[in-house]
């Protein structure tokens, strides 16, 4: 889990920071309105934000990616051991969809 964690932040982060160099290179935060009214944050502020907000959008795409590239197995496995499952479980009975047989 935390190696998928680290496959979404890390590129996200590698991308927003040219984002944030490429956009607040054309656009001055204090010449930037939101409703009609100027914005209430200092240039440093907007940096900030921006920053977080490119690596937000970043984090999203890759985190589609991962769960894109993901199998159905990985997606439909149940984590509980056959006897562990509640009753009625359609896979109550099926020793395959375990952590078990993961390991195999």
């Amino acid at each position: 889990m935390m190696q998928r964690i680290i496959w979404i932040l890390w590129p996200a982060f590698l991308v927003a920071i040219p984002a944030v160099g490429v956009v607040f290179s054309m656009v001055d935060p204090e010449d930037m309105h939101v409703f009609g009214s100027p914005l209430e944050i200092s240039r440093f502020g907007a940096y900030t934000v921006g920053f977080f907000f490119f690596w937000f959008m970043g984090a999203c795409c890759s985190a589609l990616t991962c769960l894109l590239q993901s199998s159905p197995y990985e997606l439909n496995r149940c984590t509980l051991e056959p006897e562990d499952r509640p009753m009625g479980c359609p896979k109550q009975g099926c020793p395959s969809h375990g952590p078990a047989a993961d390991a195999g």
